[in-house]
Parts: structure tokens; sequence; C-alpha cells
């Protein structure tokens, strides 16, 4: 009967490519053919082939709007960031948003003063590659010392170094190196190559003086490498009246002692380190009462939702008691 389907094509065999051919040749194809063929298969390859496109369209739309909204299609994990894979990231969450969800109170107060010792970690390790060409000095010095040299015991580059380190470590906390947290580490490189720019400019600085000094030319007068008040006029009262407010009177008196132990051409940078010290403890103390008044807010939703367990009756009682007194 395959002369009455090639007349009146049925709804069975619409969709069938196969349909044209000879019963015969048909037939033969289908015997010998490794693949059965049927319209059902090629129906579900069909609805399959529309699904992908359907798929594909939509991961499309949704890169489209995230580029339009201003919001990246990937995170800055992905190694590609043009927003290929996007629909793989779309549910990433970073390990340390995990962790810090099921980390204790206790893991969290201690994870914020750990960070503020591994930051004066990082600030040496920081200047100490900013110090690699004077610390390749000492080496070769000690390694093969000249006549000079071993007599001296290689002071010259001893201190060359320790100048080196010194400097270096008052640059970087005057420029804020590590002060936040929420910092991306392209930033924290910016500054500290700023901080190895400045330190060769006071080099060169000190060279043209000590040459001045030697030709009996008249001194020349350069800025500080760290400007401790903003160059607009209108701008100073406003400076004075802030460095006024952020210091207490014992951090003034500690400023002031610490000043005196500086050489005078030293004094501007060494300011502003301990400025930026005194800011990044009172970062630290308010990320503590913020860490504090957190665990109280959730004693008391437990206690409301009678959930209070034995350590809150007793951080209550120590709390009443250290208030009372």
């Amino acid at each position: 009967m395959g002369w009455w389907d090639s007349l009146w094509a049925s709804s069975s065999s619409g969709d069938d490519p196969l349909r044209k051919l000879d019963p015969k040749l048909r037939e033969f194809l289908e015997r010998e053919s490794p693949v059965k063929y049927s319209a059902a298969q090629a129906e579900t390859a069909a609805a399959a082939k529309e699904e992908a496109e359907r798929i594909a369209a939509a991961k499309k739309e949704e890169e489209r709007e995230a580029r339009e909204g201003g919001r990246p299609a990937v995170p800055r994990e992905s190694q590609f960031q043009d927003g290929r894979y996007a629909h793989l990231w779309k549910t990433y969450r970073p390990l340390a948003e995990i962790e810090a969800e099921t980390k204790s109170d206790h893991e969290k107060l201690m994870d914020v003063l750990e960070g503020y010792k591994e930051r004066k970690n990082q600030i040496g390790k920081a200047a100490l590659e900013n110090c690699a060409l004077e610390q390749v000095d000492w080496r070769q010095c000690m390694s093969s010392p000249s006549v000079t040299e071993r007599m001296t015991m290689c002071r010259s580059q001893i201190k060359k170094f320790e100048k080196c380190y010194m400097t270096q470590t008052r640059l970087l906390k005057a420029l804020g190196y590590l002060s936040t947290y929420d910092r991306s580490p392209e930033v924290e490189e910016d500054i500290q190559m700023h901080a190895d720019t400045l330190y060769h400019r006071m080099l060169s600085q000190e060279a043209e003086v000590a040459a001045a000094k030697k030709e009996g030319r008249p001194i020349p007068k350069f800025p500080p490498l760290i400007s401790k008040l903003p160059t607009t006029i209108e701008q100073q009262p406003q400076r004075q009246n802030q460095q006024q407010e952020e210091l207490t009177q014992e951090q003034l008196g500690i400023l002031r002692e610490r000043l005196k132990k500086v050489a005078e051409e030293d004094r501007v940078a060494e300011e502003e380190a301990i400025r930026a010290e005194f800011r990044v403890k009172a970062e630290v103390a308010s990320r503590v009462q913020d860490l504090w008044k957190k665990q109280e807010e959730d004693r008391r939703a437990r206690k409301e939702r009678g959930e209070e367990t034995l350590w809150d009756k007793l951080s209550g009682t120590f709390r009443s008691g250290n208030e009372k007194r």
C-alpha cells in the first residue's frame, strides 16, 4: 500500500523522511541498516533540539540582562570574565561565605583578631619584597666580601637594608596597606608599588641634597612624600578638625613620644603611619563591638522563643554582674 500513502499522506507518515522511497528499497534499508529508524525517534530528536535552543536563548538573555544591569555575569573566581559558562556559576557561593555561616561567635571573634595580627606580618612581607635588591646586596657582601667589607662586616649594606625596611614599613602603613578587609588584591598591590616609588623618590632627593652640599649650592626643598594636609585651603580646617577628633588625649601623647624618636625629615610619614595604626585599631574594635552586639541580639531572640541555652544564662549573669559594678 505504498502507492496509497504517496497519494494520501497520513498523519503518521507526514513527518517521515523515508515515505517517498520505493517500498522494496525501504524494506531493504530497514533490514540492512544497523540503526533502526522510526518516526518517533525523529520527533524526539526534534523536541530535544528545540529545548536546547530555548535554553541557550534563555542563557543569552540572562547574560544580556546582567551586563545591562552593571552586574558581572560571572564572579571574579571564574577564569573567563567575558560571561562564558555563566549558567554554571549561577548558584556559586564563595567558600568563605559558606564557612562564615557555620562559624561560632568565638570563631568569628578570633578571625577578627587573627586578621589584625596577620596584617602586621603581611606588611613586613611587603616591605621585604620592596627591599629585595638591598637583600641581594647584603647577601652578596656576606658570601663574597671585599677586604673593606670584611673589615666593616658589611655595615653599609646592613644599614641600607634596615633603612629600606623601616621606611617601606612606614610608607605602607601611612598609605593604608591592608587597612580594610574588603579591598581587592589589585588595590593592595598598587599601594605596595606606590610605597616603593615613594621610597626611591626619597633616595633621589637625598642624593640631590648631598650633591648640593658637596658643590656648595643652596639645598633644594622638596615637598613631603606623604602630604599631611590637603592642597586646597578650603579643606584644611575640616581636615585639622577631623585629625583632632579622631585621636584621644592618650593617643596624642603616644604620638608625640614616638615622633621624638624619629628624624625631622621622616616625622610626617611617621605621623601618618601612627595615625593609620590608630584607625586600624579603631576599625578592629568596631568590628568586635558589632559581633558582641549581634551575639546579644541573638541571645535575646532565643530567650523570647524559649530556646535559651545554658551558656546564654551564664553569659547573661556575668554581663548583669559587670553592669552593676
